[in-house]
């Protein structure tokens, strides 16, 4: 199949989660045998910190302006399979009216963050990439998001038909056990780009800890962590740690810390893409709750889960043989369900579905 993508980025993976999934499933794409397209407009803030030039056996395409990219992203479509638009793709109305009005490929829109999108339309917010169309001319609507109440709303608040899960995912070829290094030594780490609401958590279970536990070491690495973050002299800080480092980070963790955005936990079912690379990677990790975890890890055997500070350091105060063992399930878990490999799989099994199904919007346009 031929598959073109209209996304935020694929090119930098500082400050966002879309990045590494993308060249995860990018890849395994095309290692099946698949053509893929990737448009991204040119934003300094990611060209100053791109860690991927180009898209390997595919093609990246970027641009300044959508007016610059439109013809050829039109002769894109012309022979293309499935076209996917994303959430917080810059130019993703645009895009939208691009896909809707052609009649050849497969029209899909992917929310990788669903829980924002539908934060900020129950709050009567515009919504930057989805215009006025809505999303019920799409033949597919893949969330990030699982459960049933995605679908109501993405019916009822978007037009939305056709709604399926797809959720995150993890490439081992990049996220593996890996070395040690004395400079990310940790009792206990925490990987992500500084979140508002995740502070309070963050706090709960991680500031705090340290506080408790000044012999201790712990770990952050992330971007756009504010000054007046409630550092300690036991919280080491990591800033912007690209992918190809990651496995040395979890390596050199005893525990590692999984904090969900408040959107994500309150609907529930939208495991973080560092849930896996973590488990991928061989390090116990330490999670906060939020309903739907146990389809993706058993609690106590594959995951431990924190409520509060005291949770925090019982975890820490586990055998290594203990954490070892629940790592090791981890890991074993992930790979056999949620590596980027399987993903693609899904993905082009999710396409040839919707080909099969009639649809009125394309039967229309055909027409």
């Amino acid at each position: 199949m031929k598959i073109v993508i209209f996304g935020l980025t694929i090119s930098s993976s500082w400050g966002n989660g879309h990045a590494t999934l993308w060249r995860g499933l990018c890849k395994h794409l095309i290692r099946a045998g698949h053509h893929v397209t990737f448009f991204e407009r040119d934003v300094p803030y990611y060209a100053g910190a791109r860690d991927l030039h180009e898209l390997a056996g595919g093609r990246l395409e970027l641009f300044s302006r959508w007016q610059d990219i439109r013809t050829t992203a039109r002769a894109e479509l012309r022979d293309a399979d499935a076209a996917i638009v994303t959430s917080y793709c810059p130019d993703g109305i645009d895009a939208t009216d691009l896909v809707l009005d052609q009649d050849h490929a497969l029209r899909v829109f992917y929310d990788l963050d669903t829980p924002v999108t539908l934060q900020a339309l129950r709050a009567g917010e515009p919504v930057s990439y989805i215009g006025p169309r809505g999303l019920g001319e799409f033949d597919l609507v893949l969330s990030f998001t699982g459960g049933d109440r995605v679908r109501c709303e993405f019916a009822e608040r978007l037009g939305a038909t056709d709604v399926v899960p797809f959720y995150g995912h993890v490439d081992p070829d990049v996220h593996r056990p890996g070395e040690p290094q004395p400079h990310y030594r940790a009792a206990l780490s925490y990987l992500g780009t500084y979140a508002a609401d995740r502070q309070d958590t963050l706090e709960r279970l991680f500031v705090e800890a340290a506080r408790r536990r000044p012999e201790l070491r712990f770990l952050i690495g992330g971007a756009q962590y504010p000054p007046d973050f409630p550092w300690s002299n036991n919280i080491y800080f990591v800033r912007h740690l690209p992918p190809a480092e990651h496995p040395a980070f979890y390596a050199s963790s005893r525990l590692t810390l999984n904090v969900t955005r408040r959107a994500m936990a309150e609907m529930g079912w939208c495991p973080s893409g560092r849930l896996f690379e973590a488990a991928a990677c061989g390090v116990p990790i330490l999670s906060d709750r939020w309903e739907g975890l146990e389809h993706f890890f058993i609690p106590g055997e594959e995951i431990l889960l924190a409520e509060d500070t005291d949770d925090v350091l019982r975890a820490i105060d586990l055998s290594d043989a203990e954490l070892h063992s629940l790592a090791r399930r981890a890991r074993d878990r992930v790979l056999a369900q949620h590596s980027s490999a399987q993903r693609a799989t899904e993905l082009i099994a999710l396409f040839a579905q919707t080909r099969s199904r009639p649809s009125p919007m394309r039967a229309t346009l055909e027409a």
